[in-house]
């Protein structure tokens, strides 16, 4: 069964894109090609066992399983060698993507205590959109007693638009709640 979100795509935002921009093909008109969540656990240096709690929230938060980054280059300052593991990330496709695109806008994002919108300037220049969630426990799925230490996560929105115009529509007509 789709998800309520692609649907809502295929049936209402793509035209609505397409009346807008002035494409002549729905080909052109953006789509949302994939979400990567990402989390940083720069203390797993010294405890390894913080490493596996935030790879199991990951988990539930997207359900999928994360892979575990590695670091790249050592760094003497941070007490950092090549190849430590540092951090987790998820790449979301398809209908899970949808999925947790429609649970992001509509339960964990009313959920951020002085929620004032998301910020619109948070684009790269080539139509995706990143936003930072300082806190785990925003999801439904993580439940408090469980959680020792407070972390947040990168939430990376990648489309196929080209400008940040187009992006920003398609995700304003997904529901984003940005701040005017």
């Amino acid at each position: 069964m789709p998800s309520r979100l692609r649907e809502k795509f295929v049936s209402e935002i793509t035209p609505h894109m397409m009346d807008k921009f002035g494409y002549k093909s729905i080909m052109q008109a953006p789509k949302l090609d994939k979400i990567v969540l990402n989390m940083g656990v720069g203390d797993a240096v010294t405890n390894a066992k913080n490493l596996d709690e935030a790879v199991s929230e990951l988990t539930l938060i997207s359900g999928q399983k994360p892979l575990i980054t590695k670091a790249k280059k050592s760094i003497a300052g941070f007490r950092l060698r090549e190849g430590n593991a540092i951090g987790a990330k998820v790449t979301l496709r398809g209908d899970r993507m949808y999925e947790f695109l429609d649970k992001l806008i509509n339960v964990s994002l009313p959920r951020v205590r002085d929620f004032h919108g998301v910020s619109s300037k948070a684009f790269d220049g080539r139509g995706n959109y990143t936003l930072g969630v300082r806190e785990q426990l925003i999801f439904p799925e993580i439940n408090y007693d469980d959680v020792n230490r407070v972390r947040g996560l990168d939430v990376v929105i990648v489309t196929t638009a080209n400008t940040d115009e187009e992006s920003h529509e398609l995700l304003a007509q997904f529901g984003m709640p940005f701040e005017r």
